[in-house]
Parts: C-alpha cells; structure tokens; sequence
C-alpha cells in the first residue's frame, strides 16, 4: 500500500503543482473534471453502449405505448410492468460498469482531501491558560486481539507540543486519548511507545510549516479497505507511511481545522463536493464529444 501511495503522491505532486500557481481552488476543479471526462471516456470502453442504447429505446416505446392506448387499462398495465422492469435493467447496465471505477475514484479523492481540506494546528503561546477543549485531541487505537496492551502506552511530546489532559487509557477498548496543543510552528512528530518497546509516529504540523499534504489519521496497511471502518482504509490516508500490518496500533488520530477553500466550501466535505460536481459536470459537456450513452 505504501508503494501504490507513494506512486499516486509522486503522480499528485507533478500534476498538481502548475495548477496550484493559480490557486488550490483551479487545482482541485480541474483535476475533478478532467478525472470525469477520463471516468466517461473508461466506462465507455468497460460497459455495454449498444445494450444501454436498446434498453433506452425499449423504456421510451412503452411511454410512447402508454400514451396511445391510455384508455386500454390492460395495455397500460402491461406496459407499466414492461417499464419498470427495463429501468431494473437500465440501471444494471449502469451500476455495473461504475464498480470497477471506484477503486480510481478512492485514490483520487483520497490525494484531493489531504492536498486541501486541512491546515495546520493553531499555535499558541508556552504561557497560555487554556480550557479544556481547546487543544487538538489526540486518539490512539490498538489493533483487535491486542487492546489490552494500551495500559503500557507512553506518548511522547516533542518540544513545541505539550500536554492539555493526562492520557487516558481505556484497556477494554483498546483505546487512549490525550490532548495536545503546539506552542511552535513545525511538523513535530509524536511518539507512541508500548511497554514492549514497539514504537510508532505520527505527524502534527502546526502554524506556518508548509507541507504538500497532510492527514489527520495514521492507519495500519492491513486496513486497506474496511467498510466496518471506512476511516481506517489506508487508502484514504496516502500523506504519511501506514503501519506495518503486524503492529500493535491500528490507528492514530488528531484533528486538524478546515482549509479555507475561498469560494468553495471549507473541509473534507468542501473538497468531495467540489470534485463530485466539478467531475459530473465536465462528464456531462464531454458525453455528445465522446459519444457515450449512459
């Protein structure tokens, strides 16, 4: 996984990086168009045209049926059953083709959301007195069969970083939190320590460090994909190296404020909406030029 994520990072980075002299805003709108005109342009190799075409001409000959013979209520019913059924159909044709399709759809998103839905933790002075809850959370979580061994966890703070709360263990769940705030700029990177002396890491970029991505979660390469717990897929978190699958952690998480996107709507949520209507619109001007039928 790691591999796959370092190639889309490499690939991300090279395509991204003329555009974003424009603005983050450009970059990711293009990307998302040019992405459902690719999207198009693959599900019309990879799907049936000539059925979805005839299924099409099927559905409109049974409105055309129903509209003549409107007063012949067993002609109707008949070619309201006949109706539905090639929607039924119609929509097989369709669905299917997209399933293969979204194995791309999650690397691209993935690049898009920790290119531009966060920014760095806010930092605040060595002396501030804080209240709780003003700090970044920091939630650590073990991997099944070994949730028991959270007892022994130690975190680690670099210089810049200090402690708001104590951490909290919780060995049933597998389960620790603390929360931490940065008093300097920086990309610190936070140690997790287990009483066998297994270690692991995890960035927190705060101030006015610049990184190319960022991501608030570290996740175990053996999550690649996880509909139980889709924020452990390490697809999704393709900014820092994922675990090895035979760690003890299964994940590490904080959470970072939403990037500012301008005009657009800030956060994850802001940056998938951009990239699926961005994506839908460039598709639909790109349908009658490729000559998909859909």
């Amino acid at each position: 996984m790691n591999a796959l994520n370092g190639f889309f990072n490499t690939l991300f980075d090279w395509v991204l990086l003329p555009l974003e002299k424009v603005g983050p805003q450009t970059a990711l709108i293009v990307v998302s168009g040019v992405f459902g005109v690719l999207a198009l342009a693959i599900f019309k190799f990879i799907s049936f045209q000539k059925g979805i075409a005839s299924v099409k001409d099927r559905i409109k000959g049974h409105m055309i049926e129903i509209r003549l013979f409107q007063d012949d209520l067993a002609v109707v019913g008949s070619a309201v059953a006949k109706v539905l059924f090639r929607n039924v159909q119609y929509l097989a044709l369709n669905f299917g083709p997209f399933i293969p399709l979204a194995i791309p759809f999650l690397f691209v998103t993935a690049q898009l959301v920790t290119r531009y839905a966060y920014e760095p933790a806010h930092v605040v002075a060595a002396d501030a007195k804080l209240l709780p809850g003003q700090g970044t959370m920091l939630e650590v979580r073990l991997a099944e069969g070994r949730e028991a061994e959270i007892a022994g966890l130690q975190v680690v703070l670099p210089a810049g970083v200090k402690a708001l709360s104590p951490l909290v263990r919780s060995p049933y769940e597998g389960r620790a939190f603390q929360e931490v705030v940065a008093t300097a700029s920086g990309v610190h990177q936070l140690e997790f320590v287990l009483a066998d002396g297994t270690r692991e890491t995890k960035s927190f970029v705060a101030g006015d460090a610049s990184l190319r991505a960022m991501q608030p979660r570290r996740v175990s390469s053996s999550q690649w994909w996880n509909l139980a717990s889709p924020d452990d897929c390490a697809a999704l978190w393709p900014a820092e190296p994922t675990f090895d699958s035979g760690s003890p952690f299964r994940s590490i998480a904080l959470r970072y404020p939403d990037r500012d996107l301008g005009w657009l709507p800030a956060g994850e949520g802001g940056v998938l909406i951009a990239f699926v209507v961005a994506s839908m619109l460039f598709g639909i001007a790109a349908l009658k030029p490729l000559g998909v039928t859909i």
